[in-house]
């Protein structure tokens, strides 16, 4: 299967890295998140793939003309899909580069897991869907407050429910270009269209799952790398792919 990744967007929420690079060549150690990425599909035999650029998409070309450590048997296909268009018109953009593929991956292009990935895949195809998306456990902490009508705090307390947030890692059918209309997000418009069908699948996964969004999350990145703590590196174990026992124990319906 071809993996779309979305490489366009601004990154605001990353400005200290952001305003001079794409998001996804934001570094983890010494080399860029989008290779992480890359480098977790083709652990799984997903070795084609097609980059939306936009914002300074100069620089991921060529970082993919330039980088020794990308692996010269990957394909891969860049795209210019505009400086401002929508994860949407970004995907919208590609359809012709996904002609032949019944199912494709796509993913934002800032988040690493341990997924077992052929297992989230299985599920997939046993299901009459058009989309899939895989569900996190929202990494934040939050604190749940009571107040009475004079705004005085009766009760503070960190919330104790799990909240599941979509994790970015998507697998399509050719189908899902039907759902998407000029203009479009891909989750406040396809999606909602997909939930109303009820051909919208999540895969709950409760292993290791992070994304680049702040710099606060760079910094994590940086001392799990730095202390060898990096559970996303599935290729470096001495598992075969479809065996992955995180998956094994994390992925269950949603």
């Amino acid at each position: 299967m071809k993996v779309v990744l979305f490489c366009g967007g601004l990154g605001t929420r990353l400005r200290e890295y952001s305003e001079t690079i794409p998001k996804p060549l934001a570094p983890i150690g010494d080399r860029p998140i989008l290779w992480h990425l890359m480098r977790y599909y083709a652990h799984f035999g997903h070795t084609r793939f097609v980059l939306c650029l936009g914002h300074r998409g100069e620089m991921i070309r060529d970082y993919c003309a330039n980088d020794p450590h990308l692996d010269p048997s990957w394909v891969i296909e860049l795209v210019d899909t505009g400086l401002e268009a929508t994860v949407g018109e970004r995907l919208k953009a590609v359809q012709p580069y996904l002609r032949g593929e019944d199912t494709f991956l796509a993913n934002y292009s800032d988040g690493v897991t341990d997924l077992a990935l052929p297992t989230y895949l299985e599920q997939f195809h046993r299901r009459n869907a058009v989309a899939g998306f895989v569900t996190v456990r929202n990494p934040q902490s939050f604190h749940v407050v009571q107040a009475n009508e004079a705004g005085m705090v009766t009760a503070l307390h960190r919330a104790q429910d799990a909240v599941w947030i979509n994790g970015g890692f998507f697998v399509f059918r050719q189908s899902i270009f039907d759902y998407i209309q000029p203009g479009d997000e891909l989750v406040e418009g396809p999606f909602q269209r997909l939930v109303q069908a009820g051909l919208l699948y999540s895969y709950k996964h409760g292993g290791f799952w992070a994304a680049m969004d702040t710099f606060k999350d760079k910094v994590m990145f940086d001392q799990r790398h730095a202390q060898g703590d990096c559970p996303w590196e599935v290729w470096a174990r001495n598992q075969a792919p479809a065996d992955h026992a995180a998956g094994r124990q994390g992925g269950a319906d949603a």
